[in-house]
């Protein structure tokens, strides 16, 4: 995935490149064994995990510090989860922290437009074909008169293979967005 330090690309997206323009993420953080000692990937988890939204609050302010953007974009949207998982967990971490975007620019948040029509099984445990293959589309563009000749900033907790951000844009893009770019707390490497 292209990322704000060093704008490298990766061999996957130089061969198949993905439907959204940049990706950045504020830092980078281990899924591996050495995970265990990873204090961000473990504030995300417990966040994205946990009951307790008061990490909202940590990973706002880490969002205000190191903000990697320009304010060029028409619209913010989140990831957006199925309304039964939005239901049992009680909040949608992508959207809370498009809001302390949506505030820092001063850019239009959006939270109905883009939204998940297929409850998918957790991304966490599958490689990249199979993420890829569980988020088939899964999304739908409610409104699509928002996302027309508009550009999209995606925002999401963190960016792994990118299949999922990768399919929101898909479908965007299908609705005319202009340009769609991804920003996440976090890269898992």
């Amino acid at each position: 995935m292209p990322l704000a330090a060093g704008f490298e690309i990766c061999a996957k997206c130089a061969k198949s490149p993905p439907r959204f323009g940049k990706a950045r993420a504020l830092f980078l953080y281990a899924t591996s064994a050495r995970a265990h000692t990873d204090v961000l990937g473990s504030i995300i988890r417990r966040h994205k995990y946990g009951p307790n939204q008061a990490l909202s609050a940590v990973l706002a302010e880490l969002i205000e510090d190191g903000l990697p953007i320009e304010p060029e974009y028409d619209v913010i949207m989140p990831v957006p989860l199925h309304h039964r998982r939005l239901l049992k967990r009680g909040f949608n971490q992508a959207a809370l922290l498009a809001a302390v975007l949506s505030r820092k620019l001063c850019c239009r948040l959006d939270v109905t437009t883009l939204i998940r029509v297929i409850a998918t099984s957790p991304q966490t445990a599958q490689d990249f074909d199979s993420r890829r293959r569980n988020v088939h589309n899964a999304f739908a563009v409610r409104y699509p008169q928002r996302v027309a000749d508009r550009k999209v900033l995606l925002v999401d907790d963190v960016l792994t293979t990118g299949a999922t951000v990768n399919e929101c844009a898909r479908v965007l893009r299908l609705c005319g967005a202009a340009g769609i770019d991804v920003l996440t707390i976090a890269r898992a490497i």
